[in-house]
């Protein structure tokens, strides 16, 4: 390789590593979503069941598979209860996706690998994933691995049946079995694209990926925890396959801009946004495709020759159209599809004769995205758990073991941040669905735990209705300093006789 490309090589590896490690750890966990995954992964590090994701000691977390947690849980395990360690995780795998853009830009259109890798690298979208934790970035990086090892497969000059062939082969039904680790079926999107690619193509060029042992691998590594804690919990396939799959995708339950123009609200701003600096690059793309469509139509040796081009388009327009379909819609749900946005991007630009922005621009944009993470660092917000943490430990001298909220919305991160279970509790028993209750348990059972080091908190405008309650049951409420961005931070005892 030229003295120059290495060069290059050298400044994209650095560009990336001072996105993703600068400032990871100096904002604190912010609820609910980092806290609610962080708190998931604690639970299994601090109770050493690594099989069962809880959200606390006696209620089951059951809206994703394990391996995201099992990452957090490691991270931490090693580096300790940090939020550094938290997002680790995510910033090795937003790392292992700009490597693997890298790497198939370099077989699918030489020449552009530098340019796609800084692409996907300063995109806003998947700079700012890698700093939250959820698990779309370790979905993001396995789908990825998946279809690089397909191009590799197919593009790598092998014969079918070589060895090397079957070994890429064998690596994709791998990713892809670590992608259904993390976020269950719809990790397996990846594969429409697989199969219709190899469909559209003449068929001395396709390449069989369907094989009996690379599905035999694929359940060999992804099924085994969902037989054991199915065998383990009745009720939990119905579960899996009814909340977590169907009502996610045919009904709005969830809250998620259901309707038939809710991906408009989503889909569309995330696309203009999350793909800033490169966003009028992708519009130029996107305008010429239709135009690529017509030729690939009815022409399969077209296909062929474009093969390149068709698979980065069917990998970005097969899973959008499934995610506008479905009833449940966010933003992180596109992070996978930034991938052959990037390097559509990069073909778009090298088309046009653009090669990479001057260094001192891209040094400028690299600053103003760290300059907005440590913004997020210092924004004061509601979310942060640390600064609850922090509000806490300045009412109370004594260790708090758990922290208890009562009618109000669960700051899971405290786990983190304060090293306390976190448990939400209703006022009153209700019915509560076996899997995903809303509540962990009522006021009268969480009182009869008597249980030590516990601080509650409910909203302030509640709290004349809530402490005669409690004292209702033998007990006596007693507020820990003034209130807290609207909430009262208390300790519960037994009311002298």
């Amino acid at each position: 390789m030229p003295t120059a490309l290495r060069t290059r090589g050298f400044w994209v590896c650095v560009l990336a590593l001072v996105l993703a490690f600068g400032f990871l750890g100096t904002r604190g966990i912010w609820d609910p979503d980092e806290g609610r995954y962080t708190n998931v992964a604690l639970n299994m590090l601090d109770s050493g069941d690594w099989l069962n994701p809880r959200r606390h000691h006696e209620v089951g977390h059951w809206t994703k598979p394990p391996l995201t947690y099992w990452a957090i849980a490691s991270s931490v395990a090693v580096l300790g209860y940090n939020p550094w360690a938290a997002r680790l995780p995510a910033a090795f795998a937003y790392l292992l996706s700009t490597w693997l853009v890298w790497r198939l830009a370099r077989r699918l259109q030489p020449g552009t690998e530098h340019q796609a890798a800084v692409v996907y690298a300063t995109m806003l979208l998947p700079l700012g994933a890698s700093q939250l934790i959820t698990t779309d970035y370790l979905l993001a990086a396995f789908e990825t691995l998946a279809l690089y090892a397909f191009v590799e497969a197919l593009w790598g000059g092998g014969k079918e049946r070589d060895a090397g062939t079957l070994g890429w082969i064998a690596l994709m039904w791998m990713a892809f079995a670590l992608a259904f680790m993390t976020k269950g079926p719809p990790a397996l999107l990846p594969l429409l694209v697989v199969f219709a690619f190899n469909l559209l193509l003449p068929p001395a060029q396709r390449r069989r990926t369907l094989h009996w042992w690379g599905l035999a691998l694929f359940v060999l590594l992804a099924l085994p925890w969902y037989v054991a804690v199915i065998l383990d919990n009745p009720g939990l396939f119905e579960y899996f396959i009814g909340d977590e799959v169907v009502n996610r995708v045919t009904t709005n339950s969830f809250g998620r801009h259901g309707g038939w123009f809710g991906w408009l609200q989503v889909y569309v701003p995330t696309l203009l946004i999350g793909t800033l600096p490169w966003t009028a690059s992708l519009w130029r793309w996107l305008r010429a495709l239709p135009a690529r469509v017509r030729r690939w139509h009815g022409d399969r040796a077209a296909r062929g020759a474009d093969a390149s081009a068709l698979l980065v388009a069917l990998w970005f327009l097969l899973p959008l159209l499934v995610f506008c379909f479905s009833q449940s819609r966010l933003p992180l749900y596109l992070l996978p599809l930034f991938a052959p946005i990037a390097l559509a991007i990069a073909a778009q630009r090298q088309s046009e004769g653009r090669g990479l922005p001057r260094w001192p621009w891209l040094a400028a944009w690299a600053g103003v995205l760290l300059a907005l993470k440590l913004g997020a660092a210092l924004w004061p917000t509601h979310k942060n758990a640390a600064e609850w943490a922090d509000a806490i430990r300045a009412r109370t001298d004594a260790p708090v073991q758990e922290v208890v909220f009562l009618e109000d919305m669960a700051r899971y991160g405290l786990h983190l941040h304060l090293g306390a279970e976190v448990e939400k509790i209703a006022l009153d028993p209700q019915p509560q669905a076996r899997f995903g209750p809303v509540n962990d348990s009522d006021l009268a059972e969480e009182l009869d735990e008597r249980e030590p080091n516990v601080v509650w908190i409910c909203k302030q405008e509640r709290w004349g209705e809530l402490r005669p309650r409690i004292e209702a049951l033998g007990y006596r409420a007693t507020a820990l300093g003034t209130p807290y961005r609207g909430r009262i931070i208390f300790r519960v005892e037994p009311a002298p006789h």
